[in-house]
């Protein structure tokens, strides 16, 4: 990682800096998140078929613990 160092000097005048770096925008690690058929305590999962992060009624609170043999 390099390191830059920017020195400003003013003499009573108010100034305005902007820094930016160069790189895709955005939190590293986003992902997208379907929840249009979301349902009331919808589970969020990763569908590697759809190749993405659902929540539906496939897998929820009721179906994690109804539906398993505990």
């Amino acid at each position: 990682m390099s390191r830059n160092s920017v020195t400003i000097q003013t003499s009573g005048s108010t100034n305005t800096v902007e820094i930016a770096t160069q790189g895709p925008q955005g939190p590293v690690g986003a992902f997208t998140l379907t929840d249009s058929a979301k349902v009331d305590k919808s589970i969020i999962y990763y569908d590697e078929d759809a190749g993405g992060y659902k929540a539906d009624s496939t897998w929820t609170t009721d179906t994690l613990t109804d539906g398993g043999n505990f």
